[in-house]
């Protein structure tokens, strides 16, 4: 285990507060200049991700205003070898228009550099349940 564990930790907490506070440019200035956020599990419905602080900025920026506020419970946060950090988490969405609450279950790897800037976060997350909370269920079905 790196001497950074606690400072990758640190990040994993910046990023999620900073998701909850709806701050696009707080999160980008959380990533190396060429780090990357990947979407495994998007189905071809949902983003697939982006590359580059300033896509990640333009990722995050449109998200916000189609939602009413958003929680993240932490629920395991394990650094691991190589500055890399596991966390398993959930989010609680509430939609515009009173249209409700998406909740999904979440996995995610976050790996840094020397500099403590993520260089790659990966969301695993169970695209079924998102299609449904989003109305999209339609397109997933329609997907190979």
């Amino acid at each position: 285990m790196t001497n950074n564990a606690s400072r990758n930790k640190d990040a994993v907490r910046a990023f999620f507060k900073a998701l909850e506070a709806e701050e696009p440019r707080t999160i980008a200035a959380l990533f190396a200049e060429d780090g990357v956020h990947i979407n495994p599990y998007h189905s071809g419905v949902f983003p697939t991700g982006a590359e580059g602080r300033a896509g990640i900025e333009a990722y995050w920026t449109p998200t916000f205003p189609n939602f009413d506020g958003m929680t993240f419970a932490i629920h395991e946060l394990c650094a691991m070898e190589g500055d890399a950090v596991f966390v398993r988490f959930s989010g609680k969405i509430k939609l515009k228009n009173y249209a409700g609450w998406y909740n999904n279950d979440y996995y995610s790897t976050f790996k840094f550099n020397a500099a403590g800037e993520i260089t790659e976060y990966v969301e695993i997350f169970n695209p079924v349940v998102a299609a449904r909370g989003f109305g999209l269920m339609d397109q997933l079905a329609g997907q190979d």
